[in-house]
């Protein structure tokens, strides 16, 4: 049962470490697109 506990711990930090890494790449894409547009004009 402990261990069962622990694994389900681990994959709810791993999936919430996961999120807050794709918000940051989405950000980071965002911002390039942005200097591409600002420079194409």
């Amino acid at each position: 049962m402990k261990t069962l506990s622990m694994m389900c711990a681990l994959i709810a930090v791993l999936g919430l470490s996961a999120c807050n890494t794709m918000q940051g790449v989405g950000k980071d894409i965002q911002k390039g697109g942005a200097a591409v547009e600002k420079s194409a004009k």
